[in-house]
């Protein structure tokens, strides 16, 4: 296994989510040309072939639906599903989870459909286009992210967490709609009954059941009552995916599975093997185990499917006059071209300007503009509402309207960012990151008189390691490291978190590193540990203290002291406070560092993180 490899961490759940949708948005598009391509090139068999019906029977019972409809309102189930997830996983575990910053996304999210909605009817108002005012309202977050990364490549992650707010809320509200505007024929009974298996769902969650075979039939079941109720079904996914909670491991679940582990290991048995595997799964979150068995799915087939599904327009020049013209093709553009744009960004100035700065974005102008100028693409829940409120040539100048926003949204946003980047660095910063305070994972703050510091006390940025001296990863982690301490703007704090479970000598060798320390040789202990992780008995360590000049008895007394192993404690104490369960685990200017942690890596969330440390300076003189 290459140095690369091994240094690879998992990567944070936006920027895991955000990748998989990126390279998706290639998979996407090729699907929509595809779809455009079939429909025009093979006379009649693109709407033949999708029209197909497929009937599900059981006894008495049966479900019919066309192709397309199997695959709006069954596979997308699965897609919203997704996006439920990764907004329950941003409250949970993100910035969102100071409930406070989900009020300017949502409320821009609020407005980003009321907007568009408004000039889509002022456009067709009285005319025969005015029932599908809500094809103009929700943004497609799977392909508004996967464009947002091809055209933005350098946007920092708060823009796409603010899009994503943004659009799983409209996207609810979309949802929404679809259920009650969109709806002829509502029967109360199934979604009552509905209503009832979503509380038993909740309930199962509550009840911290982890065993995804008890929700697998709960969710089958919500769907055919959706759909017997006559409500789009999808509303389904999304409501299961934000009750499905997100979490990371726990330090002592990971240690039961370890023992589990051991002891299958000393006697492999089909029931060790089972327990050991039952164990390690639960140590996930729900919310971690759906997305990551759901997310690549979604991504590369059932989008790109839907896609291929709902994108045909037969194209021709007598319908490309009449629909260049055409009041729906033109509501819809301009509704998202201009009526996204507008609302996002407007709303966020309007609620920092009422708040005097106490609630704003999460990202800079710039980022929030191109929000705005991306959420102009409208795909999947547009297309849903189109299907169901068009039909003929009024569905195919609404699906005209929403491909054509998609594109201009793309050059717009291009080159909102490539004016952006033009700037002056420290104008383009402040453009892009933004001047709002940054949310703390660190608990507690480094503190110059109890933790381990190498560095100036006044340096702008603070790297903090929790670490194992047995760990392989952190010896790993250690070129780094000495590489980040050239930086003279840098300080590094080392706390203790010896995982004994899997590493026996651990915990002697971080009772060594205290006992050195009482005698002003931390740092110099510190490094002889990690040069020299196989040999951390406790001869090993006595040899160590007498190389380094030490008083060998006081040295040994003080590795059992009380003090030493109360100071450790407290290391793997707020190393639970702090979500840390595993070694190496870094923060910087107290922000947990995902991602990989070779040193081009660190050096550029070193970089970011001064850049918003200078940004907070100003912001606070």
């Amino acid at each position: 296994m290459s140095t690369t490899e091994r240094h690879r961490r998992p990567a944070s759940p936006l920027r895991s989510f955000l990748a998989t949708e990126a390279g998706s948005a290639g998979v996407l598009l090729a699907a929509i040309v595809a779809a455009l391509i079939w429909a025009n090139v093979a006379d009649g068999s693109y709407e033949q072939f999708w029209a197909t019906e497929l009937s599900i029977r059981l006894g008495d019972m049966s479900v019919d639906l066309t192709l397309r409809e199997w695959v709006n309102s069954g596979l997308m189930t699965f897609f919203f599903l997704v996006v439920g997830l990764e907004a329950r996983r941003e409250f949970d575990l993100g910035d969102l989870r100071d409930r406070r910053r989900f009020v300017l996304p949502a409320a821009a999210g609020i407005a980003g459909m009321i907007v568009p909605v408004g000039i889509f009817l002022a456009v067709n108002h009285g005319g025969p286009g005015t029932a599908g005012w809500g094809v103009a309202m929700s943004t497609d977050t799977a392909l508004a992210l996967g464009l947002l990364a091809l055209v933005g490549r350098r946007v920092p992650d708060q823009a796409r967490l603010f899009l994503v707010t943004v659009s799983v809320v409209d996207d609810l509200f979309a949802l929404l709609v679809i259920a009650v505007a969109y709806t002829e024929h509502v029967r109360a009974m199934p979604l009552i009954l509905a209503g009832v298996l979503f509380a038993g769902a909740f309930l199962l969650v509550r009840l911290k059941v982890r065993s995804g075979y008890a929700y697998l039939p709960v969710g089958i079941a919500i769907w055919f009552a959706m759909l017997a109720s006559g409500v789009d079904p999808v509303v389904a996914g999304l409501a299961l995916g934000l009750i499905a909670p997100a979490y990371t491991p726990v330090r002592n679940a990971l240690e039961q599975a370890s023992d589990l582990f051991r002891s299958f290991r000393e006697q492999p048995t089909v029931e060790f093997a089972r327990s050991a595997r039952v164990s390690l799964v639960q140590t996930l979150s729900p919310n971690d185990r759906l997305q990551r068995t759901y997310q690549g799915w979604t991504s590369y087939l059932i989008v790109p499917l839907f896609g291929l599904a709902n994108a045909g327009i037969a194209i021709d020049g007598h319908f490309l006059t009449r629909a260049l013209v055409s009041p729906v093709t033109i509501g819809v553009f301009l509704a998202y071209t201009v009526g996204k744009p507008i609302a996002v960004t407007g709303v966020s100035v309007l609620v920092t300007w009422l708040s005097r700065g106490r609630v704003r974005p999460m990202a800079g102008w710039s980022s929030v503009l191109g929000t705005g100028t991306i959420a102009g693409i409208g795909f999947t829940v547009s297309f849903l509402i189109a299907n169901l409120a068009f039909e003929g040539d009024a569905l195919a100048e609404a699906k005209l309207g929403v491909l054509l926003a998609a594109a201009a949204a793309s050059v717009l946003t291009w080159a909102v960012f490539r004016v952006t980047f033009l700037l002056p660095p420290g104008r383009r910063a402040v453009l892009l990151l933004g001047d709002a305070e940054q949310l703390t994972d660190l608990l507690p703050d480094v503190d110059d008189e109890r933790d381990h510091v190498r560095g100036p006390a006044e340096a702008t940025v603070t790297v903090v390691e929790y670490g194992d001296y047995q760990c392989p990863y952190c010896g790993l982690a250690e070129p780094a490291v000495r590489e980040l301490l050239a930086d003279a703007d840098l300080r590094y704090v080392w706390r203790n978190l010896p995982l004994t479970d899997v590493h026996p000598q651990a915990q002697l060798a971080a009772q060594a590193a205290e006992a050195a320390a009482a005698q002003g040789s931390f740092w110099a202990m510190h490094d002889l540990l990690l040069a020299h992780q196989d040999r951390l008995k406790i001869m090993d360590l006595l040899a160590y203290a007498e190389q380094l000049g030490l008083d060998r008895d006081r040295f040994h007394q003080d590795m059992t002291a009380t003090g030493t192993l109360t100071r450790i404690s407290a290391d793997v104490e707020s190393a639970d406070l702090s979500g840390v369960s595993g070694t190496p685990t870094f923060f910087i200017n107290g922000r947990r560092h995902y991602g990989a942690y070779d040193a081009q890596t660190l050096r550029q969330a070193v970089k970011e993180a001064r850049v918003r440390a200078k940004i907070a300076a100003r912001h606070q003189a």
